[in-house]
C-alpha cells in the first residue's frame, strides 16, 4: 500500500472542494482580474497546487513534486510537441511565400462581402485552426478581411465568432488527444481508445453548431434579410463542414477533422459560386464596385496559386497514412503503417509515483493503486507527422535547409512563453489528480444531479475563457468531469466531450484571443469593445451545447459512442 488519498481533508465535501479549487481560483484571479501574463499566472497556480497538496491533503512532498515533474514531461511530449509542430508547419508555408498566394486566391473569390466572410472567416479560419490552432486563425483572418475593406472591429468580431466549431479539433486534434491521455487511466482503457471515443462524441455535438454558425456570421455582418439572400451559400458551407466533421471525427482521425472539414466547406463554396451568385452583390455603405482589371488580376493570381495548396494536401496524406490502421481494420501487416509506427512507442512507469498513490471509494470500488505511466509515441504522434510534412512540403516549395532551420528557431522564440505555460498547466493538472483535489471537485460537481451536463458545458467554457486553450481546459477539468459523471452514472465520454465542446464557445471572449484580434488590426486597447460584441453570443452558444448534452444524457442516449 502507498499513500492513501483523502477526498474530504477539511472535514466536509464543500469546505474541501473550496480549498481544492484554490489553484484554479489563483489562475482565474491573476489571469482574468489582475491581468497578469499567462506564464506568471500558471506559475503562481502551480505553487498553490503544490501547497494545497502538501499542507491540506497531507501528500508526501516527494510524491507531490514527482507528480508535477510527470505533468511537465507529459506536457512536453503530449501537448507541446504537437502544438509546436502544427505552428511550425504553418510558419513554413509563410516563410516560403506560398501563403501569400493562398491569400490572393481568397481575396479574388467574390466581390460580395457575405461570401468573402464565409470563405475567409469560416472556411479558411477553420483550416488555420486545424493546422496551427492558438490565436493564428483570428489574427490572420481578421487582418485579411480588414485589408480587403471590412471595418476592422467587425472583421475581428467575425473572426472570433467563426472560431468556434473547429476549436475542439484544433492543432491537429490536440485538445482531444490530451483529454484521452489524461482520462484513459480513470476510464480503464487505452489512451488511443479514449481519444477516439471522445472524438466521436464531440463529432456528434459540434456538427449541430457548425450547421448554424455560417448563417449566424452573416446575420451579425449584414442582418437577417441579407442572410436569407445568400441561403444557398450559408447552407452549403455549414452542411459540408458539418458532414465532414462528423465523418472524419467518427471514422478517420481527430487530427484531420478541421483540415478535411474546412477544405470541404471551401471547395463546396467555390463550386457553388461557379453556378450560382446572389441576385445582388452586397457591399458596405459607400463602397465602390471592384474594377474589371482588379478582378482579372485576382483571377490570374488564382490560377498561379493552385499549387500553393500542396502543403495541406501533403499534411492530409501524411496523417491519413499514419492512421490507416485505425481507419481500415484487418489490413495486412506490411500495409498497416499505423502498427509499424507504434512499434517505436516507449511506455514506462514514472519512478517514485507509479502505484504509490491509492484511490478508494467512492472514486474506485475498492482500494486501487493509481498508475503513473507515460507513453511516448515517437513516430505516431501528430507532432512528428506534422514535422515530416513541413519538411517535405518545404523542400517541394523550394525551401533550403537553412530556411527551414531558421523558421524552426523563429517558431521556438515565438512560442517560448506559450510552451512554458503549457508545461505548468499540465503540472497543475497532475498534482491535483494525484493529490486527490480533482477527485474532491468531481464529487462536489456530482451534486448538481440531472443538470450536470449543462454545468459541464459551462465549466469547459470557463476554462477556455481563462486559459484561451481547449487543450489546457481539458487538462484542468477533463479528469474532474469524468469522475463527476461516474458518480452520477452519466456516461463519462459524454462529460469529457461536453467539457471540450462547451469550451470552444469561450474562445471568442478569452482575453488572449481578444488581445490577438485587436493587435491584428492595429487597435490594441479596444478589447473591451470586442468583448461587448461577443459575450452574449458566447453565453448563448454555450447554453446550446449544454442543452444538446442534456438531451444526449437523457432522451438521445443512442448518440453516445460505446
Amino acid at each position: 500500500m502507498g499513500w492513501v488519498q483523502d477526498y474530504q481533508p477539511a472535514g466536509g465535501l464543500w469546505p474541501s472542494a473550496a480549498l481544492a479549487a484554490l489553484p484554479i481560483i489563483v489562475l482565474l484571479v491573476t489571469l482574468g482580474v489582475l491581468r497578469r501574463s499567462a506564464q506568471l499566472s500558471a506559475a503562481l497556480a502551480l505553487i498553490t497546487a503544490l501547497l494545497v497538496a502538501v499542507l491540506l491533503y497531507r501528500m508526501p512532498a516527494g510524491l507531490a513534486f514527482d507528480s508535477a515533474a510527470m505533468g511537465v514531461v507529459f506536457g512536453v511530449w503530449s501537448v507541446a510537441w504537437i502544438a509546436f509542430h502544427a505552428v511550425y508547419f504553418h510558419n513554413v508555408t509563410v516563410a516560403t511565400g506560398r501563403f501569400d498566394d493562398i491569400k490572393a486566391v481568397l481575396a479574388g473569390f467574390s466581390e460580395d462581402r457575405r461570401l468573402q466572410a464565409l470563405l475567409i472567416a469560416f472556411g479558411f479560419g477553420a483550416l488555420l485552426e486545424g493546422i496551427a490552432g492558438g490565436g493564428s486563425p483570428i489574427a490572420i483572418t481578421a487582418a485579411m478581411m480588414a485589408a480587403l475593406g471590412f471595418p476592422p472591429v467587425k472583421a475581428v468580431v467575425l473572426a472570433l465568432l467563426a472560431n468556434t466549431a473547429p476549436v475542439a479539433f484544433g492543432g491537429l486534434g490536440n485538445p482531444l488527444i490530451v483529454l484521452g491521455r489524461l482520462t484513459a487511466p480513470i476510464l480503464g482503457m487505452k489512451q488511443e481508445q479514449a481519444t477516439e471515443l471522445f472524438s466521436s462524441m464531440v463529432g456528434r455535438q459540434l456538427p449541430l453548431l457548425a450547421l448554424i454558425v455560417p448563417g449566424f456570421l452573416i446575420v451579425v455582418l449584414a442582418g437577417w434579410k441579407r442572410m436569407i439572400e445568400v441561403w444557398p451559400a450559408v447552407l452549403t458551407a455549414g452542411l459540408s463542414f458539418a458532414v465532414m466533421q462528423f465523418v472524419t471525427s467518427n471514422f478517420i482521425s481527430p487530427s484531420l477533422v478541421d483540415v478535411v472539414a474546412a477544405l470541404a466547406a471551401m471547395a463546396s463554396l467555390w463550386i457553388l459560386t461557379r453556378f450560382w451568385q446572389p441576385s445582388a452583390v452586397w457591399r458596405f455603405d459607400g463602397e465602390e464596385p471592384v474594377k474589371s482589371g482588379a478582378s482579372l488580376g485576382a483571377a490570374k493570381a488564382r490560377r498561379g496559386a493552385l499549387y500553393a495548396w500542396a502543403p495541406y494536401i501533403i499534411l492530409i496524406a501524411a496523417i491519413f497514412l499514419s492512421r490507416i490502421g485505425t481507419i481500415f481494420k484487418n489490413l495486412p501487416e506490411w500495409l498497416d503503417l499505423t502498427k509499424l509506427l507504434h512499434k517505436a512507442d516507449w511506455v514506462f512507469a514514472w519512478p517514485g509515483l507509479h502505484k504509490e498513490v491509492v484511490q478508494h471509494a467512492p472514486i474506485t470500488p475498492k482500494d486501487t493503486p493509481y498508475a503513473a505511466t507515460l507513453t511516448v509515441d515517437f513516430l505516431y504522434s501528430p507532432g512528428t507527422v506534422a514535422l515530416i510534412a513541413a519538411i517535405v512540403a518545404g523542400f517541394l516549395m523550394g525551401a533550403k535547409p537553412r530556411l527551414l532551420l531558421a523558421t524552426y528557431r523563429r517558431t521556438l522564440h515565438q512560442m517560448r512563453w506559450a510552451l512554458a505555460t503549457i508545461f505548468m498547466i499540465l503540472a497543475i493538472a497532475f498534482v491535483m489528480n494525484y493529490s486527490g483535489a480533482t477527485q474532491t471537485l468531481g464529487l462536489a460537481l456530482a451534486t448538481t444531479g440531472v443538470l450536470f451536463p449543462l454545468f459541464s458545458a459551462y465549466i469547459g467554457w470557463l476554462g477556455v475563457f481563462l486559459t484561451g486553450s481547449d487543450a489546457s481546459t481539458n487538462s484542468l477539468f477533463g479528469p474532474m468531469q469524468v469522475i463527476s459523471a461516474q458518480q452520477l452514472h452519466v456516461d463519462p465520454i459524454l462529460a469529457g466531450a461536453t467539457n471540450t465542446s462547451g469550451g470552444v464557445m469561450g474562445k471568442m471572449i478569452s482575453p488572449q484571443n481578444l488581445s490577438i484580434g485587436a493587435t491584428a488590426i492595429g487597435r490594441s486597447g479596444q478589447e473591451g469593445a470586442l468583448l461587448r460584441q461577443t459575450f452574449l453570443w458566447s453565453v448563448v452558444l454555450t447554453a446550446v451545447v449544454g442543452g444538446i448534452a442534456l438531451l444526449q444524457a437523457t432522451v438521445l442516449e443512442f448518440m453516445i459512442p460505446s
